[in-house]
């Protein structure tokens, strides 16, 4: 089967064929014209060879081309042929029919280009002419584009281009074929960059010293001039046909009238590209090439190296610019001009001027014919298209095209964007960025040295140039490129880069009115493109605000952009919010990079890593790499290199700020050094940048290296003579080694400026030529002749350049400046040829003066400086992995993008911008949180709570004003939802956030449970902090309000009642918003703060409190609250922040004067934690100590808030009581206990002394209150309480506490643990005040006291004792003592101490509340909460009397179980080794501190007013006194029974107790009676041991003596009688009355009884004895003289030994008493010393005005080192009333009142 491609090459052979027979020319032909015809010829051939065959490939590609070709090649077509001829080329090449595998395919494709782009026809009409043009592009562009076009060479491919420029910029060819050349070469380039990564750069050995140089002239068009000219020319031209021969003949006469006949000839396109090439015969179909090319031949100036090169394209940019350089010529020549001698045409100059050169050979060889006859041979059409015969050469490889064509096409590209070139209309420049911005898409450039310094120099200049043109279209396209440059190729445009980001700085800042705003805002836009490059910031600030001689560019246009952010007008425009995205864009990329961080920290560690070994490795196929692509793959192996100024690849924060500091002061340096030299270099020593001694070499490295000295003052301070050795050293920076000597004088005047002086230019001149001569090995005869020589070159290039000696004189010629230096060169002359060289450098290239020049020259001076900047190791760029230094940048970017953030959401109403700047604000929040910078967030925190408008608002409108802002409700969710999420860095910034807090709290929009707090008392346990307005505690009376009401209009009155619907909505709107801000968290996540933000929140909470002027006592009580549940929800580390709590406690309670709702929020909030804490075995002992603040606080205030304390502590107790073991702790309850339940007034030690004028001098710490309580001291020697430890480690973190100067000023006392041990062995206990034992009360003043707080306060007690594991030998004692305080307190129905009934509690006061907020909010108005309610009052007696019932029963049970309890607690002391004191459960210490102090309690209730009580208290007392336990107490203990009990009992009752109730006292004084007799009987035995027997016997005679007295009915006067006889016949049984010794037989008892009795019972001894009775005068009889005389030597007398330490119990070591001594009365003194110890001589007993102590032994208080003092006798006469028939003897002293109850009767 017959191959269809075959088909196809037939029908396209008809088509061609058809079209030429049907052409005029052939139209009176025959066979034998067609035989004749070579065109027709050849198809006919093509035919013959298609019928022969089966496939296509059977044939080669060149010969089914070959007569296409012709027919494309051939002048005698018309364009319609050509057109056809060139369709089928075209359609051979898109259906594939040519095999690029082909062997021949290369050369096919070559004659394929060759034709194509030489394509002639004879012209018809412009229309249809350009249609064959149009299908030239056509093929062009699918013969590049199809994958043979591979086998193009260099040489083709610049032809097909040029041809392609060609239509694209002439003018006269319309619009739409231009911009069609315009797409073809789009797509030209794309393909040919994209291709590049398969080609590779040669090395420089390869390219041999013939290497061809491809050029593409720029300026491709007709200077219009030209054209106006030849358009003038009145004849049709002529068509001149060249032959390959080189003779020029005319075309037939046939031809030439057609000709005439078309109206005018067509331009043909001579593609532009014709060619100088090697003479060769045309017989052959071969296509030419050239053979010294290879592949990627790249001519020997490609890199750019030295300066050598730099002029080298300087001249190429002068040819460019010069007027001859059209590469298209539009010679219409007249007919009458073209002669038959064509060789004389006059535009022969112009047209080998014209015609670019595509092979331009290095060496002008021999065998190169003509350069004019070969040019001859190119055809110029009418229309000035020229096109060229091609010449083939046989027999030479082609090689495809690489590397060479690109780079020159690269350079084409960039000549045309030169804007200084003439040639280059605004539309070449245009299609030039064009092509460069795809060429920069298609391919990643910088791997390609050759490419690369084309790039580096005049890409970027014309770029920066273009930047400055006011054209819209070139200044946005000059970007684009700038973008793509800079994004791939930043890291070899270091300084470029540098350039162009000033270009935009000046552009943006520019002030000038005609800069249009497009501008500014594609400039911004730029900055943000770059900006989102990852990690282009960093390098910004790494290789630039890190560099000693860059400028900061990242901090200075981060200014800029934050200025920039700013409206002025206050108009918000796109540049203000461009400017704000560059500022976020590093915001979001750091943020980003943090959450990649958090997220996979070792992940990024590896990446980092990697990236830090590899630099980054450059990315694949031209994809822009996210650090931009650092070098080609083989520079990618190599470690990277590394600045000099720092360490290493990834330099450390520390290393970056000390280049900065250095920076600073380098810059500093500079400006001195400007001004005065001398000044900066001394500066520079001093901060040690400089060594000193001045190191000359260092100092000239320095002036060579610092761009920024000003080179007028480098040349002062090196020309000074001074400075000789430094000239040296600064020579020597230098390298002329191999330049000539005029190139090497430019090098070195361009480092400085020459000063004027002669002498100094000589010095500086000499210098140079030693050094130039020396180094390049002496090329003069002298360096004298070397001097000279740079002498006359500064002297040329004044006189070629210098306007004011060019006006003067004509500029010197090079014969001249020859002639000067005749003979210079030691008499001889210098090289000619050199001079001449000289010469002409000089006067090309002016030496330019630094500082001096403007304009062009200056610019080209300055970019050349930046060139050779960029070459030093300075140029080097660091590229680093993406978030490198996020640290660094975010600390310098945080400020600006905040304030401007602020600026636009503040001044924005659009949504979305809203919307950025909140997410803005959480994305700083994020960054800042990463890297802890906590005064970021604050300073975020604040901008946010600005917003929220919360604290600028009245409290009136906020509900209204805030719910109808969504800006600012936006605000507040924002500000919540960040310090949820990141409060562990908030500092500063709770304070704004808690003013917001009170803000919603004073307007009533914080949520239900945040004002709603815990209370002991209220019966819901809730009790709200925003308490109701009740009309009465305004201060008004009813009368007053309803005057207001009256007043008012009935308008006024309803807008007061009911806000307007919108107000309700917004109120419903705010509160809805604030719920969703969810506020309360801040308190519960609390807990994860960190310790750090957790205690600057508790400052910020503690920060409102009383001290301030315009304080609020609910603001304060919130923020109690709200500290007391943070306080809770911290209990794992409450350790750390209770002392600050506790002070804050202290400076509420202990400074307060009056009671108030927040002291009592902040007595119960005290008691909460507490009650919440004790768990906490770390913070128990800290916590108790704390509640002692409670005892410090001033009575009056404490007694207010009473009932919230006692219910407190019943909650303590009851929850924690097994979790307190310390007696210290126990003490601190139990006083607390007594003093709001009993009214007992606080011990002293506890008071809280203030004597510093300051009032708040700080909270005592808790450690200082326990060091004025010795703990315990008197039980135990070596125990130090925990107090006291806790002293000394804590003293350090006490931030509010007294100083110890302080403490001891204010009249405290520190007590340390030696000291405390020291005191321990004298001091009596000091717990209490000093007890009178022989009292059945305590002797404590008790104040009023709160009825249900009492109550409250014995259910505690209660509670504690009923339970046996509460009751601990650490608060045994202090239990009983409690108890007893109580019993006093209930006594006769607490009727002595209740609370008066008009007196509020502390929250029933008005605290001046009123007043407040416009008389606005309630204050402490609760009446359900007043003390003096009837409905309490009803049942009050009844709940007194329960209550001393219950006590009773405390009592008893305590009495019973002692004795159990303590052998309990002995038993496990043995067990466990404990360095406690011991306990004994020996009846001494049982009857000390246990039985006998309950007993007296019991006794004291028996004198109770009401009848049930004392009836009862009696009958335990009986049954307590008789139980079996007491029977193992010995004789010292019953007669202090006798003597602390039952006679301080018996006194009382002799007084009227209830004057009502007469009947029941006397049954009460009898059952009295007859229990002492009963234990005295019961217990006679023990008690007759006693020395002291008689006394006792004694003082019971005497009460029975005074009860016979005291009734009023006859009750009495029959029981005593009865119990005396009882009494006595009993003790004469046992024996007592007997003694042997006497003469009667009858003791001195049985006389002094007798004696007594006969007093009240004359009669008792007759009817019981009376055998025994004797008279006379032998009864022992003291007269009444030495009686009253003994009585007062007794109250002085010598107590004997000193008892021990421990005064309690009594010991058994007492002295023989002294006989007793009676007075006439027969009163007896008890004068055991061992009950007590007697006080000593030099201190009498003195009264106390307090009326509960009996007698006090001590006015002054105690003091350590005073030996212990024993207590006065109590049963003296002064005790007994003058009931007794017989006048007692007058009391020594005063005499002190019995007890309370005297006193209130």
């Amino acid at each position: 089967m017959v191959d269809k491609n075959i088909y196809i090459v037939q029908g396209e052979i008809s088509t061609v064929v058809g079209a030429i027979k049907r052409n005029s020319r052939w139209n009176t032909h025959t066979p034998l014209d067609e035989e004749q015809d070579p065109l027709l010829n050849s198809f006919g051939h093509l035919k013959e060879i298609l019928n022969n065959i089966k496939v296509i490939s059977d044939v080669e590609p060149n010969v089914f081309l070959r007569p296409f070709l012709e027919v494309v090649r051939s002048e005698d077509t018309t364009g319609p042929i050509t057109g056809l001829a060139l369709t089928s080329v075209n359609k051979f090449l898109s259906y594939g029919l040519l095999d690029a595998n082909h062997e021949a395919a290369g050369e096919a494709i070559e004659n394929m280009a060759d034709a194509v782009t030489h394509a002639r026809f004879v012209g018809t009409d412009p229309a249809s002419d350009e249609v064959v043009l149009m299908k030239i592009l056509q093929v062009l562009r699918t013969l590049l584009l199809t994958p043979v076009g591979a086998h193009l060479t260099n040489e083709s491919v610049c032809e097909i281009m040029q041809s392609c420029f060609r239509i694209c910029f002439e003018t006269r060819l319309s619009e739409l074929l231009r911009k069609s050349a315009e797409h073809t070469l789009v797509d030209m380039v794309q393909l040919l960059f994209s291709r590049l990564p398969q080609f590779k750069e040669e090395a420089k050995s390869y390219m041999g010293a013939n290497m061809k140089k491809l050029k593409m002239r720029a300026g491709g068009i007709s200077e219009s001039s030209k054209w106006k000219k030849q358009k003038r020319s009145p004849r049709p031209p002529r068509h001149m046909v060249r032959s390959s021969s080189g003779q020029t003949e005319t075309s037939p006469s046939n031809a030439l009238s057609n000709n005439n006949l078309s109206t005018g000839g067509v331009p043909f396109i001579d593609e532009g590209l014709s060619r100088t090439s090697l003479p060769a015969s045309d017989s052959t179909g071969s296509s030419i090439c050239s053979p010294s090319t290879t592949d990627s031949g790249l001519d020997s100036c490609s890199k750019a190296t030295s300066k050598e090169d730099l002029s080298d394209l300087e001249q190429c940019g002068s040819a460019v610019g010069s007027p001859s350089s059209s590469d298209l010529t539009c010679g219409r020549v007249s007919s009458s001009t073209q002669s038959e001698n064509r060789r004389a045409e006059p535009t022969q100059s112009t047209s080998v001027e014209s015609i670019p050169e595509v092979l331009e050979d290095k060496e002008a060889g021999a065998d190169q014919s003509d350069t004019t006859s070969v040019h001859d041979m190119d055809y110029v059409n009418p229309r000035g298209v020229r096109f060229t015969q091609t010449t083939q050469r046989d027999g030479a490889s082609l090689i495809p095209y690489g590397l060479p064509c690109l780079r020159e096409l690269f350079r084409f590209l960039i000549s045309l964007t030169n804007p200084h070139d003439r040639h280059n209309t605004d539309a070449m420049m245009h299609m030039g960025l064009q092509l460069l911005t795809v060429a920069l898409e298609s391919a990643q450039i910088s791997s390609y040295q050759s490419l690369l310094v084309l790039v580096k120099d005049e890409l970027c200049r014309h770029l920066f140039q273009l930047l400055n043109v006011d054209r819209m279209n070139l200044y946005a396209s000059s970007i684009r490129v700038c973008f793509l440059l800079f994004e791939s190729m930043r890291a070899h445009l270091k300084f470029q880069l540098e350039m162009y980001l000033k270009i935009l700085m000046d552009v943006i800042t520019s002030e000038n009115m005609k800069m249009p705003y497009e501008m500014k805002e594609t400039a911004l836009e730029a900055l943000v493109q770059l900006w989102r490059i990852p990690s282009f910031v960093t390098e910004l600030y790494i290789n630039y605000d890190c560099d000693f001689y860059c400028t900061n560019m990242f901090e200075d246009l981060t200014k800029l952009l934050s200025k920039n952010a700013f409206p002025v007008s206050g108009q918000l425009y796109t540049t203000h919010l461009l400017s704000l995205e560059a500022l976020l864009t590093v915001i979001d990329s750091t943020e980003a990079h943090c959450q990649n961080k958090v997220l996979n920290s070792t992940a990024q560690q590896e990446h980092t890593e990697n990236a830090s070994a590899d630099g980054g490795s450059s990315h694949g196929n031209g994809a822009p790499s996210s650090a931009g692509t650092l070098h080609a793959a083989s520079v990618g192996k190599r470690t990277p290199k590394i600045p000099h100024r720092f360490l290493s690849c990834l330099p450390n924060s520390q290393e970056l700020l000390d280049i900065k500091t250095k920076k600073k002061l380098l810059i500093t340096g500079t400006e001195q050094f400007n001004q005065k030299p001398k000044k900066g270099i001394q500066f520079l020593q001093e901060k040690g940048l400089l060594s000193s001694p001045m190191d000359t070499s260092q100092v000239a490295q320095w002036l060579r290296e610092n761009p920024r000295l000003d080179k007028k003052m480098i040349g002062e301070y090196v020309s000074d003579r001074n400075h000789m050795e430094l000239l040296d050293s600064f020579v020597n920076t230098f390298t002329f080694q191999g330049l000539r000597i005029d190139e090497a004088l430019r090098l070195y005047l361009e480092a400085f400026r020459l000063p004027g002086e002669a002498p100094v230019i000589q010095r500086l001149l000499e210098t140079f030529t030693d050094n130039w001569h020396k180094v390049n090995g002496s090329p003069f005869m002298t360096n004298d002749a070397g001097f000279a020589l740079a002498y006359a070159v500064i002297m040329l290039n004044t006189d070629q350049h210098n306007h004011n000696v060019r006006k003067q004189n004509i500029p010197m010629t090079v014969e001249q400046f020859k002639k000067n230096l005749k003979g210079v060169n030691g008499n001889k002359d210098f090289d000619q040829d050199m001079l001449e060289d000289i010469y002409n450098a000089i006067k090309n290239e002016e030496i330019v003066m630094p500082d001096e020049q403007t304009g062009l020259v200056k610019e080209n001076y300055v970019w050349s400086v930046l060139l050779h900047r960029g070459a030093t190791p300075e140029g080097l760029f660091l590229q680093l992995p993406a978030g490198s230094y996020d640290h660094d940048l975010f600390s310098m970017t945080w400020g600006p993008t905040i304030a401007a953030l602020s600026y636009v959401f503040d001044k924005s109403l659009d949504d979305t911008i809203i919307q950025k700047a909140i997410t803005g604000f959480r994305k700083c929040a994020m960054i800042a949180a990463h890297y802890g910078f906590s005064d970021v967030f604050d300073n975020l925190i604040i901008s946010l709570c600005k917003f929220t408008t919360l604290s600028s608002e009245s409290v009136e409108n906020l509900p209204t004003v805030f719910g109808s802002n969504s800006k600012a409700q936006t605000a507040a969710k924002t500000m919540f939802d960040l310090s949820h999420r990141h409060g562990n860095i908030l500092r500063e910034g709770w304070k704004n956030i808690l003013e917001s807090m009170l803000q919603l709290f004073r307007a009533e929009l914080l949520p239900k449970a945040m004002v709603e707090v815990e209370d002991f008392v209220e019966p819901n346990g809730k009790i709200s902090l925003q308490r109701e307005e009740t009309p009465s505690n305004r201060g008004e009376s009813a009368v007053l309000s309803f005057v207001n009401w009256l007043t008012l209009s009935g308008a006024e009155q309803s807008g007061l009642r009911s806000p307007s619907t919108e107000n309700q909505e917004a109120k419903q709107a705010a509160i809805l918003c604030i719920k969703q801000c969810d506020p309360e968290k801040l308190i519960t996540e609390s807990k994860f703060l960190q310790l750090e933000s957790l205690q600057e929140l508790m400052k910020a909470l503690i920060s409102v409190s009383p001290d301030e002027e315009n304080y609020d006592e609910e603001d304060s009580a919130f923020c109690l609250e709200m500290l007391l549940r943070i306080v809770l929800e911290n209990r794992d580390r409450v350790s750390c922040v209770w002392q600050t709590v506790r002070d804050h406690f202290f400076h509420l309670c202990v400074h307060a004067t009056e009671s108030c709702f927040l002291v009592e929020r902040a007595v119960v909030g005290l008691l909460r934690l507490a009650i919440r804490l004790l768990r906490r075995e770390d913070i128990s002992s800290q916590v108790l100590l704390s509640l002692r603040l409670l005892l410090m606080m001033k009575p009056p205030v404490l007694s207010r808030v009473s009932r919230e304390v006692s219910y407190g502590l019943h909650e303590l107790l009851k929850t924690n009581a097994a979790n307190i073991h310390c007696t210290d702790d126990w003490y601190t309850l139990f006083s607390l206990l007594e003093c709001i339940g009993a009214g007992v007034k606080p011990p002293a030690s506890f008071q809280f002394a203030s004597t510093n004028s300051d009032p708040d001098t700080g909270a005592q710490s808790d450690s200082e209150l326990s060091s004025h309580h010795p703990s315990e001291v008197t039980f135990d020697p070596g125990y130090t309480s925990d107090s006291e430890v806790y002293t000394k480690h804590n003293k350090s973190r006490i931030p509010r506490s007294m100083t110890d100067v302080d403490m001891m000023s204010s009249g405290w006392l520190v007590v340390s643990k030696a000291a405390a041990a020291a005191v321990s062995v004298k001091a009596p206990p000091l717990h209490h005040p000093l007890v009178n034992q022989y009292s059945l009360t305590l002797g404590q003043d008790l104040g009023q006291h709160d009825t249900k707080s009492l109550l409250k306060c014995v259910e505690t007690l209660s509670f504690i004792v009923r339970d046996a594991a509460h009751v601990t030998p650490h608060n045994f004692e202090l239990c009983v003592r409690a108890i007893r305080v109580f019993v006093e307190a209930s006594l006769n129905g607490g009727k002595s101490c209740i609370f008066i009934g008009s007196q509020l509690s502390g929250r029933d006061k008005d605290g001046g509340g009123a007043a407040r907020r416009g008389g606005g909010r309630a204050s402490n108005q609760r009446l359900s909460r007043s003390h003096s309610d009837d409905e309490e009052d009803e049942g009050v007696p009844a709940s007194y009397h329960t209550v001393s019932l219950q006590l009773l029963d405390l009592m008893h049970t305590l009495h019973t179980r002692a004795a159990n309890i303590y052998s309990s607690w002995a038993e496990e002391q043995r067990h466990v080794e404990t360095s406690g004191r011991k306990i004994e459960a020996d009846s001494q210490t049982l009857w000390s501190s246990c039985w006998c102090p309950l007993l007296q309690g019991i006794a004291w209730l028996c004198c109770d007013a009401r009848r049930q009580v004392r009836m009862q208290a009696l009958t335990y007392l009986q049954r307590a006194l008789l139980v079996h336990d007491l029977q193992t107490l010995d004789a010292t203990e019953w007669e202090s029974c006798f003597n602390k009990v039952l006679f301080p009992l018996l006194t009382k009752l002799l007084d009227n107790i209830s004057p009502a109730d007469v009947g029941g006292m006397e049954e009460t004084r009898m059952r009295a009676c007859t229990l002492l007799s009963k234990v005295f009987l019961q217990h006679l035995s023990p008690l007759l041991s006693l020395p002291t027997f008689a006394a006792l016997w004694l003082t019971i005679l005497d009460f029975m003596d005074k009860y016979m007295h005291a009734g009023s009915s006859d009750l009495l006067l029959e029981a005593i009688p009865e119990s005396l006889k009882n009494m006595l016949l009993v003790m004469d049984t046992a024996g007592i009355f007997h003694s042997a010794d006497s003469r009667t037989g009858y003791s001195d008892l049985w006389e002094i009884t007798w004696e007594r009795i006969v007093c009240f019972l004359p009669l008792l001894r007759e009817e019981l004895f009376k055998q025994t009775i004797i008279t006379g005068n032998n009864t022992p009889h003291i007269s009444s003289g030495p009686a009253a005389q003994h009585h007062s030597n007794l109250l002085s007398a010598d107590p004997g030994p000193s008892p021990p330490a421990e005064p309690l119990p009594p010991t058994d070591q007492a002295p023989p008493s002294p006989p007793l001594p009676v007075s006439p009365g027969g009163q007896p003194f008890d004068c055991q010393p061992r009950s007590s110890p007697a006080p000593p001589p030099s201190s009498p007993p003195s009264s106390i005005s307090q009326p509960p102590l009996i007698l006090q032994p001590l006015a002054s208080p105690l003091q350590v080192g005073v030996p212990p003092m024993s207590l006065p006798i109590i049963l003296n006469p002064a005790l007994i009333e003058a009931t007794s028939p017989v006048p007692l003897l007058p009391p020594p002293g005063p005499r002190p009142t019995t007890g309370p109850s005297e006193q209130v009767n």
